[in-house]
């Protein structure tokens, strides 16, 4: 490792970093619960909103702009705070761990599981639901994985039904919303779901973003480009910014299993690349993040278990 690798690897990060916070690309409150789902959870979950404030403030989320949105949060139900003296302590309220768990699948582990052919449909405009909830529950629909196939027929291939059987429940919508598990009866039961598909995304858009994302990335991944002992900082803002962007894609993305996938689809490489850079950088992230956090009982705790799982070897 040398001299010059490490200052060209601090150049590289901090002229993407600039690039995008003078870009004005970041919204505060989903940068937060990037920071919580790739950050936080793996430390015990609840972080002193002063260390928050100080992590995010080099993404060009100010004091002001951090408070603001840990209270919207709290009032959208995924944030809450415990106030012990005169400091406020945030960590995922139930619902917010929910569809962190949901979202931590999709990001760091790929499901090689063989498809059972079944579709999960869920039907939204069968009675009066006043507009708010019915928006709610499709974004919650949304953070499941399920996709709009058509005005008020929302789709998934291979979610749990109980998973939003149980978003119906909390939301008191069991005599509102129908719920269906269907088979395709098509001679091409496979190729009609991919025609489906074809006609619900718009796939180019979404390879046109991790286009987009490989490209501003790739550069983590040239050879001897490592980070040195000075670039914790750097190395914990690159990452948040890493599974930030590619967090916001796979949420633009249908949920989908591998025999469903455009052949060409560019998902496949911008996973890899993401894996690869995480775990190159993560080490130093960790410094940061452990030197900088902290909880209500003083520093982060360790990592967790499920920390070290995340992007396993293919």
């Amino acid at each position: 490792m040398t001299k010059t690798n490490n200052s060209k690897f601090r150049r590289k990060a901090e002229a993407l970093i600039e690039g995008i916070v003078q870009a004005q690309q970041l919204n505060a409150r989903l940068l937060i619960l990037t920071v919580f789902g790739d950050s936080i959870s793996a430390h015990g979950g609840t972080i002193w909103l002063g260390s928050l404030i100080s992590l995010v403030k080099p993404l060009g989320i100010n004091q002001r702009l951090v408070r603001t949105s840990v209270f919207r949060l709290s009032e959208k139900e995924m944030l809450q705070s415990r106030q012990v003296g005169r400091r406020s302590y945030y960590s995922f309220t139930d619902k917010g761990f929910r569809q962190f768990i949901h979202a931590a699948e999709r990001i760091y582990r790929q499901d090689k599981s063989v498809w059972d052919g079944e579709w999960r449909l869920v039907f939204t405009h069968l009675d009066k639901i006043r507009d708010k909830r019915r928006e709610d529950f499709q974004k919650e629909l949304n953070w499941l994985g399920f996709s709009r196939l058509s005005n008020g027929i929302y789709g998934h291939p291979t979610v749990d039904i109980n998973e939003v059987r149980q978003v119906v429940n909390e939301m008191r919508l069991q005599d509102s919303i129908v719920l269906m598990e269907a088979g395709n009866r098509n001679d091409d039961p496979l190729g009609a779901s991919r025609k489906l598909l074809r006609h619900a995304f718009k796939f180019d858009a979404i390879d046109a973003e991790y286009r987009d994302y490989i490209e501003s990335f790739k550069v983590f991944l040239d050879a001897g480009l490592d980070p040195a002992p000075a670039d914790d900082e750097l190395c914990f803002l690159l990452r948040t910014l890493l599974v930030h962007r590619f967090r916001m894609i796979l949420l633009n993305e249908p949920e989908l299993p591998l025999e469903l996938l455009p052949p060409d689809s560019l998902s496949h490489h911008a996973r890899k690349i993401t894996a690869q850079i995480y775990h190159r950088i993560s080490d130093a992230a960790e410094r940061h993040l452990m030197a900088m956090g902290e909880s209500e009982n003083g520093a982060l705790p360790p990592a967790s278990a499920e920390y070290f799982t995340r992007f396993p070897a293919s």
